[in-house]
């Protein structure tokens, strides 16, 4: 058997057997205080006793950045024996830490992505550092701040703000005491300034500097290190940390995971070896690390934190009332609208809200969300190019990255902007969707229960209307309701591309009647059901007066196509929105997003829909969404208890009594087909006053 040595800085002494790459190894773990005699007395004692010896946090070099210094007393040390090779876990170190956040991310993925990174410190775990700066460019090293109680420095670019820190820092620690280099757990004499604790996501660095001068709240907070044994994850726990990720392979004591430090890994390595007089460079110890099987650590601290999947959702004002209504904006009505629509466009993302509650019935899977909003109206989305959007949605993306999400909705606008999401699937890590399956799904459930309850039981024997056809919505609406109701009509100012959805609506359903048309005037009143899912602004997308009596007008389009002046001129025609969710659990928005509490758009729902099942995959892209993504995405809603809200109009709910006085004007205007025609006029009349607009915009 193995026998290996590790000297500590703590006190006390042991000695267990350990299981590592399936060898028993005699482990003797000796607290030497980081004494320099001591320390010496102990490898003098188990020279040729060992077959090697372990120094944990008593480097012989020091590194930080590019740099390097020898450290007199850890050189010392590193020589003292003629026979027992002496390593103190630079050898590994630094190997072992990119493989361990590269394992780290695959089993949790993302889990470090555009994170906020403070190096606690930087000095000795450049391997940690370099992975780190492969997955976010937001890396400050405390280093300063730990040493000499200076200001934090952040690392921009090529690091060169680090170098000018570096070298003057590595000088005034080269004689420093090892318990200097690597504080151990326990008040700081002089406490830390908490603001760039705030800053940051994530802690990195070694244990006991992170336990002692780190703040008491580390809440919601992400923890690497080395290794952390049970006091240390229990302190962690009581600060309100969420996570500690633990990177070095452990050793196995009694079949159980026990935490190692890179010192011990590193004398372990050098006892196994099989060519005692191999050199102890990285290049000797690449097949033994091959070898480790392991995944990192990954303890989550709190018990509401584990076994979330998180989502992260894009929202943005409809108009300039969305912006003059933020807290935090409210001082803009003072200035001309025009102005401020057009400032606010150039704004970047702003974090809104965390969404909290969502859990599913079936599987008791739990998600969290994050509102994250641009600050463009539809209005000055679409008077720019789709680059402009591209870049914001881009920057939210890692904004909801370093959130901890995994799949990003793309709410309103930011769905129909450009390729409708493939560009931002294409440049973003995190998966992305546009919501569009679900808001399809529900849009087309919520308007035949609205039919249904206007009267009509028989739907295949209806016509039903698309207007906006062509677009990824309507195109995949026509085609779903051409199998249902068999009698469509599709409006599109698109007449080539309507050639086009035609003919494969004829093959996919060659017993459907499908009609096509550039505008809607003419079939509005032979229609039982009418779509709108257009990206218009300033124009009257649907002249209401001429609907049929008992319509139903299923407004898909945010902002909507329809305003509530025009839909008042025909109290018997039922104009809803499109289909709203219920998502299941103590859903809570942290924020009002336009729709009654627990409430959500279709396309919001989608994206948490994902999240709850686990599907973390760019879902619904582009214009062509395909029908059995629609289907498969209506099957995760029933699978999951998601409900239909009930049906609203103009924001409001509209009750069953509004709906009965409806269907009983709807038959009152049938059986009177001269009055209705009178109405018609004077309600054509009325329209004629009304500005012309969608989207709230005007001509």
């Amino acid at each position: 058997m193995r026998r290996v040595l590790v000297l500590h800085l703590k006190t006390g002494i042991s000695t267990e057997i350990v299981t590592f790459l399936g060898h028993p190894i005699e482990l003797t773990r000796i607290g030497t205080e980081g004494d320099p005699e001591k320390t010496l007395a102990a490898i003098a004692e188990f020279e040729g006793k060992v077959d090697a010896i372990g120094l944990e946090g008593m480097p012989e070099v020091l590194e930080l950045g590019s740099l390097k210094r020898p450290h007199a007393i850890g050189q010392k040390l590193k020589t003292a024996t003629l026979y027992t090779p002496v390593v103190d876990g630079h050898g590994i170190r630094a190997g072992l830490e990119r493989w361990g956040v590269i394992l780290a991310d695959r089993a949790q993925p993302g889990i470090f992505a555009y994170k906020h990174v403070l190096m606690m410190p930087g000095l000795n775990h450049p391997g940690l550092a370099q992975a780190l700066g492969k997955r976010t460019p937001d890396i400050h090293y405390a280093d300063p701040m730990i040493y000499f109680n200076l200001p934090v420095v952040a690392v921009v670019g090529s690091k060169r703000t680090l170098g000018q820190a570096a070298g003057p820092t590595l000088d005034q620690l080269k004689t420093a005491p090892f318990t200097r280099l690597q504080p151990q757990s326990g008040d700081a004499t002089v406490p830390r300034d908490a603001k760039v604790f705030q800053w940051a996501d994530l802690l990195a660095g070694d244990i006991g500097t992170i336990r002692r001068y780190a703040p008491q709240n580390l809440k919601h907070k992400t923890i690497v290190v080395e290794f952390a044994d049970a006091a240390d994850r229990q302190d962690l726990r009581e600060r309100g940390a969420s996570i500690l990720v633990t990177l070095m392979p452990p050793f196995l004591k009694a079949g159980k995971p026990e935490a190692a430090s890179a010192a011990a890994i590193e004398a372990a390595l050098v006892a196994l070896r099989e060519n005692p007089d191999a050199p102890l460079t990285e290049d000797t110890y690449l097949n033994f690390m091959a070898d480790i099987e392991w995944t990192p650590g990954i303890h989550y601290l709190q018990p509401e934190d584990e076994g979330i999947n998180r989502f992260a959702f894009v929202i943005h004002p409809l108009h300039i009332g969305f912006i003059h209504n933020h807290p935090a904006f409210k001082w803009t009505k003072f200035l001309p609208d025009s102005l401020v629509e057009k400032a606010a466009a150039y704004m970047p993302p702003m974090y809104i809200s965390r969404i909290t509650g969502g859990k599913s019935p079936t599987t008791g899977q739990k998600i969290e969300g994050h509102l994250i909003s641009l600050a463009a109206t539809p209005r000055e989305m679409m008077r720019r190019d789709a680059q402009f959007t591209y870049k914001r949605l881009n920057q939210a993306a890692r904004m909801a990255e370093r959130l901890g999400a995994r799949i990003m909705g793309l709410g309103a606008f930011t769905s129909v902007v450009g390729d409708a999401g493939i560009t931002v699937a294409h440049e973003a890590d995190i998966a992305i969707t546009s919501g569009n399956s679900l808001t399809v799904a529900a849009t087309l459930e919520a308007a035949k229960q609205a039919i249904i309850k206007m009267g009509t039981t028989d739907l295949t024997k209806g016509r039903a209307m698309v207007v906006g056809a062509t677009g990824s919505i309507g195109a995949v609406c026509t085609r779903l309701l051409a199998q249902a109701v068999k009698d469509v009509v599709l409006v599109s100012i698109e007449p080539e591309r309507l050639i086009d959805l035609k003919r494969v609506i004829q093959e996919e359903t060659p017993d459907a009647k499908v009609a096509i048309a550039t505008r809607p005037d003419e079939y509005l009143g032979v229609c039982d059901l009418v779509v709108t899912a257009t990206s218009a602004f300033g124009q009257r997308v649907v002249d209401i007066t001429k609907c049929k009596p008992g319509a139903v007008i299923c407004d898909v389009a945010r902002p909507p196509d329809i305003n509530a002046p025009e839909a008042a001129l025909r109290p018997d025609v039922l104009v809803i929105e499109s289909g709203e969710v219920l998502i299941p659990g103590d859903i809570d928005f942290g924020y009002n997003i336009g729709l009654p509490p627990k409430t959500s758009y279709a396309c919001l729902a989608e994206t948490s829909l994902l999240a709850m099942e686990g599907r973390f995959e760019d879902y619904t892209l582009g214009r062509n969404i395909t029908m059995e993504r629609v289907k498969e995405i209506y099957k995760l809603f029933k699978k999951h208890g998601y409900k239909l809200a009930g049906h609203r109009s103009f924001g409001k709910y509209v009750t069953d009594d509004e709906i009965q006085d409806k269907r009983k004007l709807a038959e009152k205007w049938r059986n009177d087909p001269a009055g209705f025609a009178r109405m018609q006029e004077e309600a054509s009349q009325k329209l004629a006053e009304i500005p012309v607009m969608a989207k709230g915009v005007k001509s």
